[in-house]
């Protein structure tokens, strides 16, 4: 046991939290109010420990088991653990939830008056990759994105108060291409979890086999797939990027950061000649910044 997996099994819920600091995006950064930093925080805590169930991440020893009233020995179980989780959500709505992650949401679910749908979306997505491990067509897979990603960009517009059709739109298309930034990124990671997202119509377009993507490096037809998804994912973030200028302050540099996140991962990848089967291409901070600059300006 690590000392990181120490910590989470003594403390799950400070474990948990203590993962942002490893995200790809800024999860609550310094720039934002007070109430915003504290109810994105509970978000994120909550959708943290839902891809750490799905994921089989969970601290050892089962102390996130025993806080959702599962036995220890079950807490393996995944789908066993989403239903109890899911259980406990409902809990914050209309009781008081069992573990301390999601009592910590319930303050800012009443103060912010956020419904149920967008986290149960989340969970949905969790249970769906213990189900389902292939996608047939780019369209499955935006109905993946639907429930693994959108919601996340729903929610912060929640908290932040700003949520109307247009921006859940936008939100909408911005994070759906995050994920298949990430799903792109993460090849060689998800496969070795069984799972592949580059849609199989894709593959077969480009004939690429499943052997193909656990080489040590993408040969030529790999490459040329990677490149197609990232051509799709940069769409998809240039037709979400106005959500950016729709709105000002302090909210405006977050979704910048998160536009220019994607749009610098993007171009990483393609630095890497799209190879990223050896691990995932990384942009650097100078990178970042840069794209901010551009997103902010509303040049791209």
């Amino acid at each position: 046991m690590t000392v990181t997996d120490a910590a989470r099994a003594a403390d799950p819920e400070r474990g948990t939290l203590a993962k942002a600091a490893d995200e790809n995006f800024p999860v609550a950064p310094f720039f934002l109010p007070r109430d915003w930093r504290t109810d994105l925080m509970a978000v994120y805590g909550f959708a943290r420990l839902v891809d750490d169930i799905g994921d089989g991440d969970l601290a050892p020893g089962g102390a996130d088991a025993r806080l959702l009233g599962v036995p220890s020995d079950h807490a393996g179980d995944r789908l066993l653990m989403l239903d109890a989780f899911e259980e406990d959500l409902r809990r914050v709505f209309d009781g008081t939830p069992r573990h301390p992650l999601l009592r910590r949401l319930r303050p800012t679910v009443r103060r912010r008056s956020l419904t149920p749908e967008p986290f149960l979306g989340l969970i949905a997505a969790n249970r769906q990759d213990q189900l389902v491990t292939r996608y047939e067509t780019y369209d499955d897979l935006l109905a993946y994105c639907e429930l693994s990603a959108n919601p996340v960009g729903r929610l912060v517009l929640g908290v932040t108060g700003t949520s109307t059709p247009e921006r859940i739109r936008r939100s909408d298309e911005i994070c759906t291409a995050l994920q298949i930034v990430e799903h792109l990124q993460d090849v060689a990671e998800d496969l070795g979890r069984d799972r592949i997202y580059l849609p199989a119509e894709d593959m077969r377009r480009f004939h690429v086999r499943r052997t193909d993507l656990a080489a040590p490096t993408a040969n030529a037809s790999v490459r040329a797939l990677i490149a197609y998804e990232a051509e799709r994912a940069r769409d998809l973030l240039n037709q979400g990027a106005p959500l950016v200028g729709s709105v000002r302050g302090r909210l405006r540099l977050l979704l910048a950061g998160f536009v220019a996140g994607g749009r610098a991962a993007l171009r990483a990848i393609a630095a890497a000649d799209h190879d990223v089967l050896p691990g995932p291409p990384k942009p650097g901070k100078v990178q970042l910044l840069r794209e901010a600059g551009v997103v902010l300006r509303g040049e791209g």
